[in-house]
């Protein structure tokens, strides 16, 4: 149950600081800035990381828990009720947000800013890099601390810079999942809970390939 209770507000804080910046942002002329609203992201991961990270890993991401089991860190009985845990609190963060700002349409939707193919495309290859990244310094030595902390908040900045202003770089089907259902604009979630998953899955064999036997594909003694 701890696991659990952390997963939710950890995604609810994600949820609520991240697309709160982009809400705050719009309302406001743009005072945050892009980068301010990537920065946020990149933050906010970080920050989780350091304070639930201990309790549940930190996952905050349905792509990821499913990118964690099929690189066997994780039990096959995590996987629904992490997925279910991050999903309430994505839309508890939302719910919340979207009585905090009533005059936002989107509530900071990822919504593509091109063709859907090309959103689609564009948020596999984020989060098969984000997923590539977590599996590789959360195994070994890098495992603990602030590197982890660091590289993974650092990925989803980095992305976030140059992905939002096309796909929105969500890379987490929970983080779409809350403003989508608040404020309506569900035309376009497919692209956001299909996407991550596959990107999250090609991680798997691509850190097989490249790092040792043991990182993925052996159930780890402490992945229960």
């Amino acid at each position: 149950m701890k696991k659990l209770i952390a997963e939710c507000f950890g995604t609810f804080c994600l949820v609520f600081a991240g697309t709160g910046a982009v809400i705050v942002n719009e309302l406001n002329g743009g005072v945050i800035g892009h980068a301010g609203v990537a920065l946020t992201f990149g933050l906010v991961v970080m920050a989780m990381i350091h304070a639930v990270g201990d309790v549940s890993g930190a996952h905050l991401n349905p792509a990821v828990t499913l990118g964690f089991y099929a690189a066997r860190r994780i039990p096959g009985s995590q996987v629904i009720p992490f997925v279910g845990s991050q999903a309430a609190g994505a839309l508890l963060a939302s719910g919340l947000l979207k009585v905090l700002f009533p005059l936002s349409a989107t509530l900071g939707a990822t919504l593509p800013k091109g063709g859907a193919g090309q959103a689609w495309v564009l948020e596999v290859v984020l989060t098969l890099i984000l997923m590539f990244t977590i599996l590789s310094v959360s195994h070994g030595p890098k495992e603990k601390g602030l590197t982890a902390a660091l590289a993974i908040g650092g990925v989803v900045a980095l992305e976030a810079m140059f992905g939002g202003p096309i796909s929105g770089a969500s890379m987490n089907p929970a983080r779409s999942l809350g403003p989508a259902l608040w404020s309506g604009r569900v035309a376009e979630l497919w692209i956001y809970v299909s996407a991550p998953v596959v990107g999250a899955l090609l991680a798997v064999p691509l850190c097989r390939c490249i790092r040792d036997s043991g990182c993925c594909g052996k159930m780890r003694p402490d992945a229960c």
